[in-house]
């Protein structure tokens, strides 16, 4: 039997709530479909009753849909409670020390530090520049071999003191007379906040967003 196509609904204020709603959708989508069932079933031929074959097939797809979409919405609450509890654990940072995988530095009450190792003694340099890519401060040291401590006062090389914020630092080193390179380092600070953006949970470290997996140590 042929179905005979219908003039399209008027658009109601719930409209863009049932096309924002998956489930919503379907269920008004199913519903159509119903209807325009039994119209068939009520004028069909009798002596030539339609195949329900695919009428069954299609209400059964329906169905499977459903489903799936129910067991979508559950897995996000699941997601969305986990995110929640995970934010909640994470909030016991808040106040505490904490160390962290960074390329930058966070100046909280006009000092910062940053932490790294060299396998010997050997000249550093540590450069400080600000979100405009301009260099705050440089210093040339020489580290000692193994875990080495640098506390930035927050001043810049003329020693007017920086406004506390997050910025960015790189950490030269090598032996004399070699090409200097990249050393890793991490920072500390004192955690102020916990957020979740993309699904992801980021400690705060003044205005330092790191996610939390880039916390190394979490101190007093």
């Amino acid at each position: 039997m042929t179905i005979v196509a219908t003039t399209a609904p008027t658009k109601t204020p719930g409209a863009t709530t049932a096309a924002n709603d998956p489930l919503a959708s379907l269920t008004a989508n199913m519903n159509d479909f119903l209807k325009l069932l039994m119209t068939q079933l009520q004028n069909q031929d009798p002596t030539t009753p339609m195949d329900s074959s695919q009428f069954t097939s299609q209400l059964v797809q329906f169905a499977s849909v459903e489903q799936q979409v129910n067991t979508s919405n559950g897995i996000q609450t699941l997601i969305q409670l986990s995110q929640s509890n995970n934010v909640l654990q994470s909030s016991s940072l808040i106040g505490k020390t904490v160390t962290a995988n960074a390329t930058q530095i966070s100046l909280q009450g006009g000092t910062g530090s940053i932490q790294f190792n060299t396998p010997a003694a050997e000249p550093v340099t540590i450069a400080v520049t600000d979100s405009t890519g301009a260099t705050v401060t440089q210093t040339s040291l020489t580290s000692t071999a193994g875990p080495n401590t640098w506390t930035w006062d927050g001043k810049d090389s003329t020693g007017r003191q920086r406004p506390d914020g997050a910025y960015t630092v790189t950490v030269l080193g090598g032996a004399q007379g070699t090409t200097p390179s990249a050393i890793p380092f991490t920072v500390s600070g004192l955690a102020s906040g916990v957020t979740t953006a993309n699904n992801t949970e980021q400690v705060q470290i003044g205005q330092l967003t790191l996610p939390v997996s880039a916390i190394q140590s979490v101190g007093n």
